[in-house]
């Protein structure tokens, strides 16, 4: 063990001796997953007063220090952290060490070996350094102390960073590392690579002597030069160079194709190479054209994003390349292109791996509704710009938000972008933009019909617990879609905020209706936003078709990208066989399948794909058609039920009929006896009470059916027998003209004919029972699934027998998901387990809605119950229409035509159910 570390002290020591590339020597750990331990001490809150250790990054709450704070809370902890950590250098002869930290919330101070190496540094979410050579001991122990005061001395940084939307937090939470460059080195570069080819780097030396040339090469990630290297002589008088060349046909970045090259500069001189860097980034042009649209590489594209937190529950800022790979993987699963910083900038690998799997970035400077001074405002924003600009992720600077915008800084971005990246001010029209935050459904009209300033609003569909995020945006997105200066929007938000206190037993919390405002929960869980989304952003639209016996298998299809030709991608569609409502599984059998011919389809243009279905087509239940990327990623599957409601219905076939219908009146009530099964009834209600199996197991069905909504009152009720039948009917007065009739007949399912009439508007219509929420276990249905629908969300679900067990969830909150109480589109038949006996009921509407339940209401969820539409007072119900949801500002009714109430005219509405209280427990 002694020779090993004897031998890495010694390669360490040689490296820093001889190497002229930049040296990384990290002092914390790299990530929330590979930390390492410093001594601390809090000055105040939990394990404060004592020296103790803490992970290294980390925020100190998460580690069990300190208080926790919301930015709404008025009185906010202000605790201060010191930090001390020991390190050991090799020789370094003509060597320069900078100590880098990447984040530390939030006035710092920095000292080596007692001193203290620069000014304190305010701001939480830049990445500053020191220059610390005269400080150190080479070859020997050099200790650092960090002192961190959670809130700042700066009154601005106080109101820009933490009297916000957002958790705020204390510590040293993104990495801290030394860098060890010669004493000739290159600081920074900033690459300006336009579509056409044209390269410019402007390069930022130190030290130069006047003697030397800069080279730079550019080269493919794997190595390979492109073009002849670009030289420069050096000056010693010059805190600037640049660098120029042109290159011939690049590969263009884009979101769809993130081709990176590498730029390898190195300062030499007669002596040799001095120095050496290397900076990745692509060949692409952005432009904002005023009063027109938004374009990349000369085509006008539609951003389609969402606002992202740097978060995770356990760790809160403090992330990992694990966490940032899966939040990109998961809006490019969506078909996001987009997605914005909210609302300061994220960690630098988060933009590496927008850069390498190809998100189009807003890049944001914190200010949240209040902002910096000037002062302070200009050193952040060069922190800011000169991290960040090398990343031909980003496309815009955003000064701040929804007010907090320091107008004296608009012009300080420019300083250090080459590309002159537009700068914005989200929420408000702005240097020919209006990002307008939440607008309704009629301003998303009158934008398109009238708005000259290029329309992308930078928060939109608000997804507090469940609504807003895919709920509305089809109506929306076709506003955007003719809009002629169109840009697309940003949804408000990817994640929900959930923070894990470690001073609450470990619970989870969103700061009652502050944070749960994510498509996806906590741990990145999908909600049913997240599907829908997913549908309404494809790339590939496929218009619906019609699988009548005419169908001849051709489907007509739009490609909406912006630089894939239709015949890049695949296709693939399959002929299903679905169990029935007695199988034990719920899985789908597949009768038949095939990949169609690729078709020429250049983006904007419209065609048809031809499955090339079998003759026999028709005989199955359900198609599924799946696209693929060219990267092989699916864009959607799109399902569309054939024959699976007419092969339910022969289901219905008559049983051997067990005895001959009794029935019994008893005071109150009228029990029939039917193939062994009394259904009880309430002869002052007409409802049913409840069915018993034969040896007594009861089925506690009661309460119905009930016009959801509607106050009536039983005006007739009669049961008689009708041959080998019994008919039990009963009419309500009151709106809606109700009437009920039941069927019993020896061998046949129980049959349920009811008929009602309504007018205006209703938030749903149809027919409810009761039965105890405490006894269902879960349910099996042949529907839409697996998510729960609102009448404004009803895209991304996939026709199927799906499963799920009860649960208790609250969307944004815990739980499990896919949530179980909610509404369920297009159910064709549905079998709810109980502690009882599960029953099944079959309906002859397809595209009936079946209700569970009522879903739990948040204690914290908003007095507008926006998000919490009213759902009929019975909890079993099957309707042919249900509500709409909103988004935490604005009720649904203002959100587009999908999301008004349900206008009832006075038609007849005539439906059939079948029950069947056979099944065994």
């Amino acid at each position: 063990m002694k020779k090993s570390f004897l031998f890495f002290l010694l390669c360490i020591t040689s490296l820093i001796g001889f190497s002229q590339q930049t040296i990384v020597k990290y002092l914390s750990g790299t990530d929330k997953d590979n930390t390492v331990l410093w001594d601390f001490y809090c000055s105040s809150g939990r394990k404060s007063g004592q020296w103790s250790k803490i992970k290294v990054p980390s925020n100190w709450e998460q580690q069990g220090f300190g208080t926790y704070n919301y930015g709404h809370d008025k009185n906010k902890a202000n605790e201060q952290g010191i930090y001390k950590h020991e390190f050991v250098l090799g020789a370094l002869e003509r060597k320069r060490v900078f100590i880098v930290f990447e984040g530390v919330m939030t006035d710092t101070k920095v000292m080596i070996n007692g001193t203290q190496v620069g000014d304190i540094h305010q701001g939480g979410f830049y990445r500053f350094k020191y220059d610390i050579t005269k400080f150190i001991k080479p070859n020997g122990k050099n200790l650092l102390e960090v002192t961190v005061d959670k809130n700042s001395t700066n009154t601005s940084v106080n109101s820009a960073e933490r009297t916000c939307d957002f958790w705020v937090f204390g510590g040293i939470y993104r990495p801290v590392y030394l860098e060890i460059v010669p004493e000739v080195f290159v600081d920074r570069v900033a690459v300006h690579a336009k579509a056409n080819g044209d390269f410019q780097m402007d390069i930022y030396p130190q030290n130069l002597k006047g003697d030397e040339t800069l080279e730079a090469q550019v080269k493919q990630l794997n190595g390979a030069n492109v073009g002849q290297p670009i030289i420069v002589k050096a000056s010693a008088t010059e805190d600037k160079l640049q660098l120029k060349g042109s290159f011939i046909k690049p590969k263009l970045w884009s979101a769809e194709f993130p081709h990176l090259y590498q730029v390898v500069l190195t300062i030499k001189s007669k002596g040799g190479m001095i120095h050496q860097t290397k900076q990745k980034f692509g060949f692409r042009t952005v432009e904002l054209r005023n009063n027109d649209g938004f374009y990349v590489n000369g085509k006008k594209t539609l951003l389609k994003g969402s606002n992202r937190h740097s978060f995770w529950p356990e760790t809160g800022r403090t992330l990992s390349h694990q966490v940032h790979l899966l939040d990109v993987k998961l809006m490019k699963e969506m078909n996001m292109n987009a997605v914005r910083m909210s609302h300061y900038p994220p960690d630098q690998d988060f933009l590496d791996v927008c850069d390498s799997l190809g998100l189009y970035v807003i890049d944001e400077l914190t200010g949240w509704q209040a902002f910096y001074d000037t002062t302070i405002g200009r050193k952040l924003v060069k922190e800011l710009v000169i991290r960040d600009v090398n990343h031909p992720s980003v496309i815009f600077w955003a000064n701040g938000n929804e007010g907090g915008f320091n107008r004296e800084l608009d012009g300080d971005y420019d300083l250090y972008d080459p590309q002159k990246r537009t700068v914005i001010h989200p929420w408000e029209k702005f240097n020919g933009t209006d990002t307008k935050h939440y607008p309704d459904y009629k301003y998303m009209v009158k934008a398109a019909t009238t708005g000259q300033e290029v329309f992308f609003p930078t928060e939109f569909m608000h997804g507090l617990y469940d609504g807003g995020a895919g709920a509305a945006l089809d109506d929306f997105w076709e506003q955007m879609l003719q809009h002629p200066h169109g840009a697309g929007g940003f949804i408000w938000a990817f994640a929900d905020e959930n923070v894990i206190r470690t001073d609450k037993n470990g619970i989870y919390d969103s700061d009652g209706n502050h944070a749960p405002d994510g498509i996806v929960g906590p741990h990145r869980e999908k909600e049913a936003s997240f599907f829908t989304i997913k549908e309404i952003w494809s790339p590939i639209y496929v218009q619906n078709p019609t699988l009548t016996t005419g169908f001849n298998g051709k489907i007509s299809i739009e490609n909406r990208y912006d630089f894939t030709n239709i015949n890049q991608c695949t296709f693939k569609w399959k002929l299903v066989k679905l169990p029935n409502a007695q199988s034990k599984s719920i899985l789908a059998t597949t009768a038949a399948s095939g990949i169609p011919v690729a078709i020429n389809l250049k983006p904007g243009e419209k065609g048809t794909i031809n499955l090339a279905l079998p003759a026999n087509w028709s005989k199955n239940d359900a198609l599924y058609l799946t696209a693929y990327s060219p990267d092989k990623k699916e864009v959607f599957t799109w399902s569309w039920p054939i024959n699976a409601h007419a092969n339910m219905l022969k289901q219905l076939v008559a049983l051997a009929p067990k005895a001959t219908i009794k029935a019994i009146d008893v005071n109150n009530a009228i029990e029939v006896k039917c193939d062994g099964i009394s259904y009880h009834f309430d002869k002052s209600t007409g409802y049913i009470q409840k069915a018993v199996q034969p040896g007594g197991n009861t089925i506690s069905l009661s309460g119905g059916p009930v016009l959801a909504g509607v106050s009536t009152a039983l005006k007739q009720f009669t049961y008689k027998a009708d041959g080998k039948k019994y008919i039990v009917e009963a009419d309500y007065q009151g709106e809606g003209n109700l009437h009920v009739k039941w069927t019993f007949e020896p061998g046949q399912k129980v049959k349920l004919d009811y008929q009602y009439s309504q007018q205006g508007l209703a938030d749903f219509m149809g027919i409810t029972f009761n039965y105890p929420e405490d006894k269902v276990t879960g349910v099996k249905y042949l529907g839409q699934g697996p998510y729960r629908v609102w009448k404004n969300r009803l895209k991304g679900q996939q026709f199927g027998v799906w499963h799920k067990n009860y649960n208790n969830s609250i969307t944004g909150e815990i739980g499990a998901y896919p949530e179980f109480k909610g509404y369920y589109g297009q159910v064709n038949w549905v079998v709810l387990e109980n502690k009882e006996s599960p029953f099944t009921v079959y309906a002859n509407n397809k595209n009936m809605y079946l209700q569970l339940y009522q879903p739990a209401r948040e204690m914290a969820a908003l007095k507008n119950n926006n998000v919490e539409p009213s759902f009929p007072t019975g909890n079993i119900g099957f309707l042919n229409a249900i509500s709409p949801i909103g988004t935490k500002f604005q009720s649904a009714n203002v959100l587009g035509p999908q999301s008004e109430k349900n206008k009832a005219n006075g038609e007849l509405i005539k439906e059939t159910l079948w029950f069947d209280f056979s099944s065994k427990k």
